[in-house]
């Protein structure tokens, strides 16, 4: 279908790619992998046609029809949403344009026998095939499924683009060609302006898509559910694996090892001939043996280990503040702007500890809420923190509010204190900045960058409470990784938004839903409450087709006092279970100690043996006064249980 072949892409003087060739086929699904700056998007706009090769040609067929998402484009404003995604039709309207001329030509015109008569026949077969292909006759149906699909409203159809922010506009660019039926989809970073129904949308329609997919995404879990190939970058070279990311990177650490292994052998064989050349050279008996050894060296293909990129953030969050027990309750909480509700009527409690997910489709609340907890923002109802809470806020935009004139290093270096202040370059190079990045100004950082200095931010104070919005925004998988293992490791509260389900998975222990108008509490994990939403999505497809009551799906009502002090108490009850059996435990195992040593006593030779060991009667004695004290234990805790 698409062909790259022996493609070279120079920029002063530097390979990009050298002479890299492979073929995309129909129905492929491929994701690019490499390290940032490998030149994965670079590769995208060669296969769309938006950038030519040094060397090389990529060959795409005429009838082929390329779809091209880029990360930054210019949108169209001027039209409603609805007009606009229907310009994804303007192939149809053309063709139906030409299918009324031909009629009203056809109604008109008597020259019957005429051959331009006869061509006007066949264009009229030939267009009436082509629409019935397309599907013209449901194209309302078709733009109402993907919009709707994308996270727009029935309402929203008729706002005009322009009131939308970038990343809801970047929907509108994404629903148009999704409905141009593209023999290959090309997307970078589809997944970075959509909250997780719409990325599980998409995911689901890739499944029935009809055209290949080539896309590049820092989130694994929509890599692995889309994609079946991925096309590694490394080196100025690519490999080619037929599988999705995960296998990928097992197949990856494999090869790796096993240049590691086959140049360590080279290397071995190139010091055997320089020993055996130097020793040779000087004697004129072995000089052309020595000459013999230098040539099969100059020969010689080199093994070369992979440039993986290997670097990542890597830190742990400081030891939190102790706080107390409650840190944050909610209470009828609500907020509109304006005339619109974006919801009413929160009641929740947040305890010492705990990691609350926020989820839900954008525009319903969830970073309204975070910044309600940070009193940023007026609200009815109340939203109280607890007893000698330190909140540290992590913003869905925190990286723009960085000051743009300031030095890396200078925006750690002011708000660094006491021991904390001899660090900072330790601490920036923990976030990958080092060397002369520390000097560079804010306003020269990529938007990853960016990202990571706001982190950097969380780490000079010892918080109790993170609010984070959004924080893998422009993070690679591998800093997911290690930020989702430091929160993991994090002793304080959390509440997070995000809507990387790898991120969340295994990190929350609640998950509050915001969702039209209202909070609902769901005591799983994001991958089953994904579960619940995806039947309950098809149960009103089924209801929208048919009338049919749907089946319905069991939720958890967010908790009252009553019922937290509820859930507390069986919490309690709970952790007491659990060391009563470790107390049993204990007892179990020091009655055995004890009756091991009594029996050994009974008998005269041991006993003799056992009494000349000084310490044996003291610990003897100390095992006696363990199980004295297991007994008591355990007749406390039992008497808590009763």
């Amino acid at each position: 279908m698409v062909s790259v072949n022996g493609v070279t892409v120079s920029f002063g003087g530097y390979n990009l790619f050298d002479n890299v060739s492979f073929l995309i086929n129909p129905k492929d699904r491929i994701g690019l992998a490499g390290k940032n700056g490998a030149g994965k998007s670079t590769m995208l706009k060669l296969l769309a046609g938006h950038q030519s090769p040094t060397k090389g040609e990529v060959s795409i067929p005429k009838e082929c029809k390329i779809g091209y998402l880029p990360q930054d484009m210019t949108h169209q404003h001027g039209r409603t949403v609805f007009e606009e995604t229907e310009s994804a039709f303007a192939e149809i309207k053309a063709m139906q344009a030409r299918l009324d001329d031909i009629n009203h030509q056809l109604e008109t015109r008597t020259d019957y026998e005429s051959d331009a008569y006869m061509k006007l026949i066949e264009d009229l077969t030939e267009i009436n095939t082509r629409l019935d292909i397309v599907g013209a006759s449901n194209t309302t149906e078709e733009i109402e499924k993907i919009l709707g699909g994308l996270g727009f409203e029935r309402r929203e159809f008729t706002r005009q683009t322009s009131e939308f922010s970038g990343g809801w506009r970047m929907r509108i660019e994404l629903a148009k060609l999704l409905l141009q039926k593209p023999d290959v989809l090309m997307l970078d970073e589809p997944t970075n302006h959509l909250d997780i129904e719409a990325i599980q949308w998409l995911e689901e329609f890739m499944e029935t898509f009809s055209g290949a997919v080539v896309l590049i995404s820092h989130d694994k879990t929509f890599l692995d559910t889309v994609t079946k190939r991925t096309i590694e970058i490394v080196n100025q070279k690519i490999y080619d694996y037929r599988t999705n990311y995960s296998h990928y990177l097992e197949l990856r650490a494999e090869r790796k090892e096993q240049q590691e292994n086959a140049a360590k052998n080279q290397q071995r064989i190139i010091n055997q001939y320089e020993t055996l050349i130097d020793k040779n050279r000087a004697k004129a008996s072995k000089a052309a043996f020595a000459q013999s050894l230098i040539k099969k060296l100059d020969k010689m293909d080199r093994v070369e280990v992979d440039d993986v990129d290997t670097a990542s953030v890597r830190f742990r969050f400081p030891a939190p503040a102790h706080s107390g027990k409650i840190v944050i309750t909610s209470e009828h909480a609500g907020k509109k702007y304006g005339e619109k509700q974006i919801f009413s009527d929160a009641n929740f409690i947040i305890t010492k500890g705990e990691k609350i997910g926020l989820v839900g489709r954008n525009g319903e609340g969830k970073s309204t809420m975070m910044k309600m907890i940070a009193k940023k923002i007026q609200f009815d109802g109340t939203v109280q923190l607890g007893h000698s809470v330190l909140m540290g806020y992590f913003e869905q935009d925190q990286e723009e509010k960085l000051n743009l004139d300031k030095t890396v290093f200078e925006t750690i270096d002011e708000l660094a204190v006491g021991d904390v202040r001899r660090q900072v370059r330790s601490l920036l190079g923990s976030f990958l900045f080092g060397g002369e990045d520390i000097d560079k100004k804010v306003k020269v950082l990529s938007g990853g960058e960016r990202g990571r200095l706001a982190l950097c931010k969380l780490l000079l104070e010892p918080y109790n409470l993170l609010l984070l919005d959004e924080p893998t925004n422009h993070l690679d998988i591998k800093s997911k990784e290690v930020l989702k293992q430091a929160l993991i490791d994090y002793e304080g509260t959390i509440v997070m938004v995000s809507h990387d389900r790898d991120f969340m998975t295994g990190m929350c222990d609640r998950l509050f839903e915001f969702r039209d108008g209202h909070v609902k509490e769901y005591l799983c994990d994001i991958k089953e409450f994904m579960e619940i939403r995806k039947v309950e999505r098809l149960n009103q497809l089924d209801l929208d087709k048919s009338g049919v009551k749907a089946v319905q799906v069991a939720e958890k009502k967010v908790v009252s006092s009553s019922d937290f002090e509820a859930a507390e108490k069986k919490k309690q009850q709970t952790q007491i279970q659990s060391q009563i059996k470790k107390v049993e435990e204990n007892i179990t195992r020091l009655e055995a100690e004890i009756k091991l040593l009594d029996d050994k006593l009974a008998i005269p030779e041991a006993y003799e043996a056992l009494t000349k060991d000084p310490h044996f009667f003291a610990s003897y004695n100390t095992l006696k006064k363990e199980l004295e004290n297991e007994m008591a234990k355990w007749e406390d805790l039992s008497s808590k249980l009763a």
